[in-house]
């Protein structure tokens, strides 16, 4: 003999039921790589209009690249980096949204990727320009790909025509 039992729950009032938990947003923390060019300039416009959307906070970083080691062209590239910074806190404060202003030495790739771990980025936006004649053999590989490749979070990858 088998017994039916009424799955159905009876006279159950919906605002008593425990409703499951859902984000309130996407992302909390954008970390956007800008590098002072157009493309960067893409990518923080992108970072900063999405922090926006999902109501999320924008690490703007420059790295340094400490490759070079030449005093002068990294004075001039700290320059760079400041100036690129300010453009997102500038952007961020247009918006509404709060950015952090960050500098890194080293290679600019691993310190995207250290940076997102430690300061626990649910994106990364990173610019990205194809490279033409002989920046393709120099350097085939730029900082966007190795980004995605190594990245534990969602990478966008953003074009200076993608303003």
């Amino acid at each position: 003999m088998s017994t039916h039992t009424n799955t159905q729950p009876t006279n159950v009032d919906p605002t008593d039921a425990a409703a499951p938990a859902t984000p309130s947003s996407l992302f909390d923390r954008v970390l956007v790589v800008t590098d002072g060019g157009d493309a960067g300039d893409a990518a923080a416009e992108t970072a900063v209009q999405l922090a926006a959307r999902h109501d999320a906070s924008v690490d703007a970083l420059y790295v340094v690249d400490t490759a070079t080691h030449w005093d002068v062209v990294v004075e001039r590239e700290e320059d760079t980096g400041e100036d690129a910074v300010e453009a997102v806190a500038d952007q961020g404060a247009t918006f509404g949204v709060d950015v952090r202003k960050r500098f890194r030495y080293g290679h600019c790739h691993e310190e995207v990727l250290d940076y997102a771990d430690v300061h626990d980025a649910d994106l990364i936006v990173v610019s990205s320009t194809k490279p033409t004649g002989f920046d393709r053999l120099v350097a085939p590989d730029t900082v966007a790909p190795r980004v995605q490749r190594e990245a534990d979070v969602p990478v966008m990858v953003v074009g200076p025509d993608d303003a």
